[in-house]
């Protein structure tokens, strides 16, 4: 026999029929509507079968362990690390595997913008899983919705729900970029160019670092960041060096020898370039803006 819930640990939230009418006739949540969300862990027994599918989009990130689902007819298996969609309508059933029972964190959305948020995902009936490129973030925000709506039901709790929700769906969107287009040797230098933000480099020592010629990474590269290197890392540069002005108390001489520029005026022409002013100007504006928040 298989469970709908009852897992120990779960966590579980439901909400009335009434209460979704009324959320999706007012903006934001008309936009995106979390309905149900929830956790299960170590789901052994766990299955659904909907014959006529359910009224909202089905998300189902699972944590450990394994399942599948059977959409149109066809059985597709989810593993740890992967994400199962299921659109609004659509019949299917859903099991956790019997040897190694999934454990799941999981919601149901609903409104205006869940069509275009599901396109830009790309999972389709014949291939509605996917690998998740950081599982531990998307099973926070899914965590972060469970803890808005265990808040309580109102406007402002399903608006926070409703937020992390899109959060979620986004990011699951910028993972199939970085599938449809993406190398895991240009993630590993893109992650190599942010643990050594200041150091020098050349596009051919990247290259290297990622098995291709020149040409070739030069042009991957692009496809997968939408810049070139140098721009790449220019930005990367200017985003730390931001942070610095703000957070810190350090001179602009020696924020641009922490982001790798030894020529203080040539940082600054390149801050210009990239944020429109000088980083004086910068830190001023951030810091007038501060005091009159305070």
């Amino acid at each position: 026999m298989y469970l709908r819930d009852g897992f120990p640990g779960q966590r579980l939230h439901v909400l009335p029929p009434p209460l979704v009418k009324d959320a999706l006739l007012r903006r934001p949540t008309s936009r995106l509507l979390v309905t149900d969300a929830g956790y299960f862990p170590h789901a052994s027994r766990h299955g659904r079968v909907r014959r006529s599918g359910s009224g909202q989009a089905i998300v189902i990130l699972c944590v450990a362990g394994a399942g599948w689902c059977e959409l149109d007819g066809v059985r597709h298996d989810v593993r740890e690390g992967e994400v199962l969609l299921i659109p609004p309508r659509e019949p299917h059933r859903y099991y956790s595997d019997a040897d190694d029972p999934w454990s799941i964190w999981w919601l149901h959305v609903t409104g205006d913008d869940v069509a275009d948020l599901l396109a830009a995902i790309g999972l389709t009936l014949a291939r509605p899983t996917a690998p998740v490129t950081d599982p531990v973030q998307a099973a926070g925000l899914v965590e972060d919705v469970c803890a808005a709506l265990a808040r309580d039901e109102t406007s402002a709790s399903l608006t926070a729900a409703a937020g992390a929700a899109w959060h979620l769906l986004a990011l699951l969107a910028a993972d199939r970029h970085q599938r449809s287009v993406g190398d895991a040797s240009i993630n590993r230098v893109q992650a190599h160019l942010r643990e050594h933000i200041a150091d020098p480099f050349t596009v051919a020592d990247l290259a290297a670092r990622a098995g291709f010629s020149t040409s070739h990474f030069s042009a991957r590269f692009h496809a997968v960041t939408g810049f070139s290197v140098t721009e790449y890392v220019k930005r990367l540069r200017m985003a730390r060096a931001r942070e610095l002005l703000i957070t810190t108390d350090d001179s602009v001489a020696e924020i641009a020898q922490e982001v790798g520029y030894p020529d203080q005026f040539y940082f600054s022409r390149q801050f210009r370039a990239v944020t429109g002013s000088s980083p004086r100007a910068f830190r001023s504006r951030v810091v007038e803006e501060m005091s009159l928040d305070g």
